[in-house]
């Protein structure tokens, strides 16, 4: 098997993901996956896609994530990893999306707007 890529996106943060054969390992910007993320509910969100078909110790994963803060980037890994798998096995589509693992969450923040303090927060208004 050669390598396969995907992109995964959320918010701001943008994952680039490399799958080769191997034992397991995940490698997210050239640091391992428990120094990357020390939260271990953040290494579980990543790895989310792996343990739902089992393949958790049959690929090698390399990330290249950007942008955002770390709730974002493991969302951004989380669907590129799933979106990889399905290039690499079509069947697999149907478990990861009843997950809701290949599904872009398109929300981003509002931006502030002229004349007011945040996106949809007014300034204070008195008639007196």
């Amino acid at each position: 098997m050669e390598v396969v890529n995907a992109v995964g996106r959320r918010k701001s943060a943008v994952a680039r993901v490399y799958v080769t054969e191997g034992n397991g390992k995940i490698i997210i910007n050239k640091r391992d996956i428990n120094d990357y993320f020390p939260s271990p509910m953040l290494q579980y969100v990543v790895r989310q896609p792996l343990n739902l078909l089992g393949v958790a110790e049959k690929y090698d994963i390399k990330l290249n994530i950007f942008g955002g803060g770390f709730t974002g980037q493991s969302q951004a890994a989380r669907l590129a990893i799933a979106r990889a798998l399905v290039k690499i096995n079509e069947e697999d589509k149907s478990a990861l999306r009843a997950q809701g693992f290949v599904t872009r969450d398109s929300r981003e923040v509002e931006r502030k707007k002229p004349g007011q303090p945040k996106a949809r927060r007014r300034f204070q208004f008195s008639k007196r």
